[in-house]
């Protein structure tokens, strides 16, 4: 799977995101940790990645996105700030079910008692 780590994430979670496999760069590796949400939105439809992010605004661009593509994991609710909670719930919920809803295109909120999936297009 590959993934794209936004800068209100750490970078932690792109290394070991990796050490697990994974396809996963921080938004600073590409150079664009200082940029607006939709350049990073654009650079993550056009590799194919799924943004991760504590960022909500995220949400709203999908809302007017009218692509299946990118998908979102978004941390709320206590998740957004704790790199070892954000890996450790990644690990936990980065089953069969969650990698086929990034497959087809959705956004996954990640709390630290639930997750919840949301096929794209929001609308």
């Amino acid at each position: 799977m590959k993934f794209l780590v936004d800068n209100a994430i750490s970078h932690y979670v792109a290394e070991e995101l990796t050490k697990l496999g994974h396809d996963a760069i921080h938004v600073r590796d590409i150079g664009i940790q200082h940029a607006k949400d939709e350049v990073i939105f654009t650079a993550a439809f056009e590799s194919n990645r799924t943004i991760i992010t504590a960022d909500t605004d995220f949400s709203f661009l999908l809302s007017v996105w009218k692509e299946k593509k990118p998908s979102v994991i978004t941390f709320r609710k206590g998740a957004e700030s704790n790199p070892f909670e954000q890996v450790n719930l990644l690990k936990l919920n980065l089953n069969k079910d969650v990698l086929e809803a990034i497959e087809i295109g959705s956004i996954i909120i990640i709390e630290p008692h639930r997750i919840r999936i949301r096929a794209l297009p929001l609308n």
